[in-house]
């Protein structure tokens, strides 16, 4: 990749993971452009230096808008584009209306998707570029009560791995980063999206709901070897200066044992891991 005047887009830029890497790649030289959906948020980023601008990955119109200033301001040209926005939907699948999971691939799959195929043409003509999915350790680890987050996880590494093959010879890498426990809103806006769509005093599974709104309600690490969002920062500025990125890049103790144990273990043996960590 070219050295000088690199310049990145980084969608959900509002907090955590989108903003600690903003703050790392501007460090670095880096052309930043930080996006988030809230105009409040993309204002705050303005006021710390940023050139921000509104992204709602649910709106095609804000994609191509967004995108249209970002080559604005670059000439035409963008050398990296982060795909971090995202949410996680809790939730038994039997929980779970439609909306919900239309919700959750709109902002995890179709969004990102679509800001993907809006990039790729120019990275094409300009013979270099680097495109980094923001996956999840559940993107090969499902875990129980999280379906919804799961399946758009999976399919976010399905994706990548498909773009990766169609990008042969382009001069443009497609990488994968897999956090897992991470510090973030991440918890917080979990438990506004499952008090939005689930009944947590009813069914099968309520007694287990009431424990998950307790853990998501909790500020700081609520896991054990959560990490501070700048780990996850430190790992895309690596995935972004490597000559040859690798093509996965796993975050956090659990990340990677999971990534062992999936190659090593029978799946009953795996699911009764799994079950113990509701």
């Amino acid at each position: 990749m070219p050295q000088t005047s690199r310049s990145i887009l980084i969608t959900g830029c509002s907090t955590g993971i989108g903003y600690a890497t903003a703050v790392a790649c501007r460090a670095a030289g880096w052309q930043v452009f930080a996006s988030a959906r809230q105009a409040e948020d993309v204002a705050q980023l303005q006021r710390e230096g940023f050139h921000a601008l509104q992204l709602d990955l649910n709106e095609p119109a804000s994609i191509q808008r967004a995108l249209a200033q970002v080559l604005e301001q670059t000439g035409g040209t963008l050398d990296a584009l982060f795909n971090n926005g995202g949410y996680g939907q809790p939730g038994a699948i039997e929980d779970l209306p439609r909306a919900a999971w239309r919700e959750q691939f709109e902002t995890n799959v179709f969004g990102p998707a679509e800001l993907t195929a809006a990039v790729l043409p120019l990275m094409r003509r300009q013979g270099h570029g680097r495109i980094l999915f923001n996956s999840s350790v559940l993107g090969y680890a499902a875990l129980p009560l999280r379906g919804a987050y799961n399946a758009s996880k999976f399919a976010i590494e399905g994706l990548v791995d498909t773009l990766r093959l169609e990008l042969s010879g382009s001069g443009i890498e497609a990488v994968l980063i897999e956090p897992g426990p991470i510090i973030a809103r991440f918890r917080a806006n979990s438990l506004l999206a499952l008090r939005k769509h689930v009944d947590t005093s009813r069914g099968a599974h309520a007694a287990v709901y009431a424990q998950m709104e307790e853990r998501l309600a909790k500020e700081g690490a609520a896991v054990k070897y959560t990490l501070p969002a700048e780990a996850v920062a430190e790992v895309v500025l690596h995935a972004l200066h490597r000559r040859v990125p690798r093509t996965r890049y796993p975050v956090t103790v659990p990340a990677k044992l999971f990534r062992v144990l999936n190659r090593l273990l029978p799946d009953r043996w795996l699911d009764r891991m799994k079950r113990s960590t509701v």
